[in-house]
Order: C-alpha cells, then structure tokens, then sequence
C-alpha cells in the first residue's frame, strides 16, 4: 500500500468529493523496489484518440460504436474543453485511409497521444467495438488469458494485445501525467493491463479465488445445457488455471504493471462478461458509452467510487454487464482514513 500523505489546503464540505492530494505519493509492491507517483491536476494540454468501429459487410457487424465516437467528441469539446484539432478520431465511416480504424492506424495513433506528454498533461483514450481474449504468453492473467481489441481489419492483420496497449500507452508516461482510457467492448475489464482493479466501495479488490471457481463451475454448467463443449472446455480451463496461477499472476502484474503515471480506466465489463451493443434513446450505441456519458452529464463533480456507482446504476436492471475501474496505482496510503477512490475524478 502507498506510504505518502495526504496535503489538503482545507478539508472538504461533506458530500461533496475530495480535492486530490499533491505531492509526490509513495508506496511498495513487494519484490519491487519503492515507486513514487503523482497524481495529475489535469491542467496542461489535453489531446483525445477516439476509436469506434462497426465492421461494416463482417460477420459481427456493430450498430452503436461510430455513434459512441460522436457522442463523446461533443462530450468532451462541449463539456470538458477538448478542442477538435487535439482529437484524432478513427472511424470505419470516414473515406481517408488514414482515419479508418485499421491496426497500422491506431498503434499509430497511440504513440501520438502519449507523444511528449508532460505532468499534468490529460490525455484520453476511447474505444468502442469488438473485444476478445487471447492466450496469455507472459504470465500476468489470473485466468490466463490476455484481453483484446479488434480493430477494422483484424480478419487480415490480427487483434491488438493488452500488452501491446500497456506498453505504448502506459508505460512511457511520465508521473503526473493523466491518462483515462475508456473500453466499450466485450473481456475488457483489464484491457490496460492496471493492476490495481476497485469496487463500488472504493476499496482494492482482492482475488476471491473459490467465488471465481464457483462463477466458472456455473458458466460452464450453463454451456453445457446449451450443447456448448467448446463452452464448457473453456470454462473448465479458466477455473484451472485460476486455482493453480491467480494469485502468483496478480502478484507479477503489480511488480511489473504499477506506473508512475496517473492512468485510470473505465470499462464496460468484466474480463468474463460482455458489453451490450444497445438502443437508448431511439439511438444505437455501446452500453458503457452511454453509461459514462449520462452519469457525468448529470454530475460532472463525483469521485471515483460515485462514478463507478453511478455508471452500474445507469446500466442497472437493462444489461448484465458490471463495468469496472482499474488503476495504474493504488487510491489510499497507509495510515490515512481516506480512501482516495473517495477523491473527485478530473480528466
């Protein structure tokens, strides 16, 4: 857990969310030496990639993800002062090579976005389309999987890694840098790879090994009253792979994974689940897009733990799905009451 100390210039009015602490906070993972980080005032120079992609013609094709792009362009121009010439924006609607949503084009455009960024920089990611899993090569998944997306032209040129994600997008961020990363798409509970995974209590979850196993027993019962052995072999495999590597694999992803950027994700769903591709408001779009956008549009000053809860209420009672944050660092130091998941979420 982190070892630095909270500095407020005053405390709080009650209810209303924490200001973030300044300074340098540190903490320790164990078998790693000591890691310091910054949390991002967002005060510097804003630049946005936005990805969505519908595979128009392909097997699979999507409804709501361009939609998705569009509504959170003009959520963060209208709202958050994004301007549209610090936006990159990769849809398969547009009719310039450059900007379809094609492998080249977004690794591209990832290196872009982190490209020279600086404390207290707010850089933000969003994609909306197909995700999947991987077999996991590195050791670093709990289920031993690794989670992707699928960009326009995966049939010929494959997915995008979460490995590959992290170590452009991550792990060359300075501290104090702020980078929030949206994932509308299916298995995307870890696409960052962010270790440090909370709840809607804003405290860390720990892995809950025999809940996991008992999740994967059900899963694989259900595919198999289905007729689904394929369904099954996988469900058997993860909760294998779960008892035997989960815990040693966390362990790993924190020695290896923890930065000293500022980075935060908000996905859709579980690494086990899906994400919805819906119908709100008479208009297709991805489930967690709309969520965010909503929850924020009718409070743009909530913490973290407010806009997770926020986020599953909006989706509540419509979609299965439970979207997650995860963070490149721990919220909380040893020693101090407050939870920081309790501190106001900027970007």
């Amino acid at each position: 857990m982190p070892t630095g100390q909270y500095m407020y210039n005053h405390p709080p009015a009650a209810g209303t969310p924490h200001l973030p602490p300044q300074g340098m906070q540190s903490f320790h993972v164990p078998g790693a030496p000591q890691i310091g980080y910054e949390f991002s005032n967002c005060t510097g120079k804003r630049k946005a990639l936005l990805i969505g992609v519908n595979y128009f013609g392909q097997r699979g094709q999507l409804r709501g993800c361009i939609n998705d792009v569009k509504n959170m362009s003009t959520f963060l121009h209208d709202r958050f002062n994004y301007k549209r010439e610090d936006m990159v924006i990769l849809t398969d609607d547009q009719q310039n090579p450059r900007s379809q949503p094609t492998k080249q084009n977004i690794l591209q455009a990832m290196h872009w976005l982190v490209k020279d960024a600086q404390p207290n920089d707010s850089l933000f990611f969003h994609y909306s389309g197909h995700g999947g899993q991987t077999k996991d090569l590195d050791g670093d998944e709990g289920d031993g999987y690794d989670e992707t997306i699928y960009p326009v032209d995966f049939r010929y040129n494959g997915h995008i890694v979460d490995d590959d994600m992290h170590r452009i997008m991550v792990a060359p961020l300075k501290s104090g840098v702020r980078l929030t990363a949206i994932f509308d798409s299916c298995h995307s509970g870890s696409a960052l790879d962010l270790p440090y995974l909370y709840s809607t209590r804003g405290v860390e979850k720990e892995p809950n090994i025999a809940k996991e196993a008992a999740t994967g027993l059900f899963d694989a019962m259900s595919a198999y009253s289905r007729g689904d052995l394929g369904g099954v072999a996988q469900s058997a495999m993860g909760i294998f792979k779960r008892a035997t590597t989960g815990r040693g694999a966390e362990e790993r992803a924190k020695r290896t994974k923890t930065s000293a950027a500022d980075v935060i994700q908000w996905s859709g769903s579980k690494d086990s689940q899906t994400s919805a591709d819906a119908t709100e408001n008479g208009e297709a779009t991805g489930a967690m897009s709309y969520a965010f956008i909503r929850a924020l549009s009718k409070n743009s000053q909530q913490s973290y733990q407010q806009l997770l809860t926020s986020i599953r209420a909006e989706l509540q009672g419509k979609y299965s799905q439970k979207p997650q944050l995860s963070c490149s660092h721990p919220l909380g130091t040893d020693g101090y009451p407050l939870d920081s998941s309790q501190m106001e979420f900027k970007f």
